[in-house]
């Protein structure tokens, strides 16, 4: 479900700016691993770069990143759509860890 490859566009955002996943050596994956508290917390720290650079590296295969979306879409993502689309696939990934567990 993640792929833990890094793509052209992530390696310029983190370029780019100060994400808050280097600033604060918080991994990736640790999302899914904390208590929905904790993640709403968390998702209130996040810039919409934040939460794009997460979705990339969550899926590969989505289209978050504001090159991708306006040609795909017309648009970009924005910061609600997602923070909502975050929070839904850090659920999916607790729901699959916990299956696995099982």
């Amino acid at each position: 479900m993640c792929n833990h490859g890094i793509t052209n566009e992530v390696m310029k955002a983190i370029h780019a700016n100060i994400s808050f996943w280097k600033q604060n050596h918080y991994p990736f994956f640790k999302v899914v691993e904390i208590p929905e508290t904790e993640l709403k917390e968390l998702m209130a720290k996040l810039s919409r770069t934040d939460i794009i650079e997460w979705l990339m590296w969550n899926d590969s295969n989505g289209i978050y990143s504001d090159e991708a979306s306006l040609r795909e879409f017309g648009a970009i993502m924005t910061i609600e759509e997602g923070t909502e689309i975050m929070l839904r696939q850090a659920e999916e990934n607790r729901i699959v860890s916990y299956l696995k567990i099982i």
